[in-house]
């Protein structure tokens, strides 16, 4: 091989890996969004006054 197409390949590697790496921090932001997303649900669905007292009448 000579030295012009050893550079287009290592070019064309450098290029693949550049664009998996932005594809993963976009999944990664995502998932950071997602989870902050699920927090405050669970925050917010959180009743302390409901299942404090049972009525164990029938």
């Amino acid at each position: 091989m000579n030295i012009a197409a050893i550079s287009v390949i290592y070019h064309q590697s450098a290029l693949k890996q550049q664009a998996g790496i932005a594809i993963m921090k976009k999944a990664m932001e995502n998932m950071q969004t997602d989870t902050q997303a699920l927090i405050r649900m669970m925050e917010q669905s959180v009743h302390p006054h409901k299942g404090v007292h049972v009525d164990t009448r029938v």
